[in-house]
C-alpha cells in the first residue's frame, strides 16, 4: 500500500497534515493524462493514468486533499484547471512552452512531464511562467473572430487554387478583391476548364458571404458590449475586428502594471542571445497569441503603407525603416505593431481621445 493509500485511513486532520506541502503534476492528453504526486519531501508518492474528461478529474481530484496542481496550457487546461480549483485546489497553469527543461527534454514523454510539472511548481512557481485564462464570456466572443479567420484562410486557399489551375493555360486572371473574385474571372477562365472550377468559385462566394455575417456580428458585439473598442479604432488602420481581438484577448486591462508590457507579451519584443560581447540582433520573440500579434503586424503594414495618414507612430516607423539594410522595412514593422499595441492598451485605459500627431505639435511648440 503507498503513501497515498495510507493517508485515506487517517482522520481528517492527519490527512491535512499530512498532504501540507503535497504537489501534483497533471500532463494533459487528448485522451489520458498523466498525474504525479509529490510528498513534501519530493518523493513520488503515486503516479497514475486518468481519462481526460470533466467527470474523471472531478471524481479523482474531489479524493484528493488540497494541494498545489501544475498543469501544462493547452487545449483541456481551461476547463482542467477549472474543475480541479472547484475540488479545492490551488493550480498553476504552466506555459511548457517557455521551459526548455519540459519541452527540449529528449527523454520527453507523458509521465516526465508530468514529474517536471511538479518538480517545478514545487520548487517556484515561477519557473513555469504561469499563465491566466481569460473570461468565459471573452473566450466565447473571441471565438467568433477565430472562426471566421479560418473561413478567410480557406477562401484565400481556393482562389490561390483557382489562378494555379489556370495558369497552365497561359491565362493570368486579374486583380480582384476577394469579396469580387467570382463574378470578376468567371468570364475569363476557358471554356475546357470551367466545369472545374464553377463549383470552386461557388464555394468562394459562399465563404464571402458567411464572412460578412461573421463582420456584421463583431459590430454587434462592439456596439452591444465591448464598446470600449471603438477607442482603439481611433488609429487608422485599426478596424473593428483588431480593436475587437485587442480587448478579447487581454480581456482585462489592467493585468498589466506598465502599457509596454503588453509589447512583451504578445511576443513583440526583440530575441535576447547575450554572451559577453556578443550581442547580436534578433528577431522578435513570437510568444503570446499568434491571432492578435499578425492583426496588430497587418495594422503596421497600413500604418508604414501607402494610405496610412501622417502620424508620429508613421512617422517613427519610416525612420527606423530608413536606416538602412534588407531587412529594415521587416524592423520597422514589428517596431510598429509592438508600439501600436502599447498605445491600444494606454488608450483603452484611459479612455483619451487620439491626437495621432501629439508629439510633432509639443516639439513644434
Amino acid at each position: 500500500m503507498d503513501k497515498v493509500s495510507k493517508t485515506k485511513q487517517c482522520g481528517s486532520s492527519d490527512l491535512d497534515e499530512q498532504h501540507k506541502g503535497v504537489t501534483i503534476g497533471v500532463d494533459l492528453g487528448d485522451r489520458k493524462s498523466h498525474v504525479c504526486v509529490l510528498d513534501p519531501n519530493g518523493e513520488i508518492v503515486n503516479e497514475q493514468i486518468i481519462s481526460t474528461s470533466p467527470t474523471s478529474f472531478g471524481e479523482h481530484f474531489r479524493k484528493v486533499p488540497p494541494a498545489v496542481v501544475a498543469l501544462e496550457v493547452g487545449m483541456h487546461s481551461r476547463w482542467a484547471s477549472r474543475v480541479i480549483s472547484d475540488c479545492g485546489h490551488e493550480v498553476i497553469v504552466a506555459n511548457a512552452g517557455k521551459v526548455k527543461f519540459i519541452f527540449s527534454n529528449d527523454g520527453k514523454n507523458d509521465r516526465v512531464d508530468a514529474r517536471s510539472l511538479a518538480r517545478l511548481a514545487r520548487v517556484d512557481r515561477k519557473l513555469l511562467f504561469p499563465i491566466r485564462h481569460r473570461s468565459e464570456e471573452a473566450q466565447a466572443a473571441l471565438s467568433v473572430l477565430r472562426a471566421r479567420d479560418a473561413l478567410v484562410r480557406a477562401r484565400t486557399r481556393l482562389i490561390n487554387c483557382v489562378r494555379g489551375l489556370v495558369k497552365p493555360t497561359g491565362v493570368r486572371l486579374r486583380a480582384s478583391y476577394a469579396e469580387a473574385f467570382p463574378a470578376r474571372v468567371m468570364d475569363q477562365i476557358p471554356e475546357g476548364l470551367r466545369t472545374a472550377v464553377a463549383l470552386v468559385l461557388e464555394q468562394i462566394q459562399s465563404l464571402s458571404d458567411t464572412i460578412t455575417v461573421y463582420d456584421q456580428y463583431a459590430e454587434h458585439l462592439i456596439a452591444t458590449r465591448y464598446q470600449r473598442a471603438r477607442l482603439l479604432q481611433q488609429v487608422q488602420g485599426v478596424g473593428p475586428l483588431t480593436a475587437l481581438a485587442f480587448i478579447l484577448t487581454l480581456d482585462d486591462p489592467w493585468r498589466f502594471a506598465k502599457s509596454r508590457h503588453v509589447g512583451c507579451y504578445l511576443g513583440l519584443r526583440p530575441r535576447q542571445d547575450q554572451s559577453g560581447d556578443s550581442n547580436p540582433q534578433l528577431g522578435i520573440s513570437k510568444g503570446g497569441d499568434e491571432f492578435l500579434r499578425r492583426l496588430l503586424v497587418n495594422s503596421a503594414h497600413y500604418i508604414l503603407g501607402p494610405y496610412g495618414s501622417d502620424s508620429d507612430l508613421r512617422k517613427w516607423g519610416l525612420r527606423i525603416a530608413e536606416r538602412g539594410g534588407r531587412r529594415g522595412k521587416k524592423r520597422a514593422v514589428a517596431a510598429v505593431a509592438r508600439k501600436l499595441a502599447v498605445l491600444l492598451h494606454r488608450l483603452w485605459i484611459t479612455g483619451e481621445v487620439y491626437d495621432p500627431l501629439y508629439n510633432s505639435r509639443t516639439e513644434a511648440a
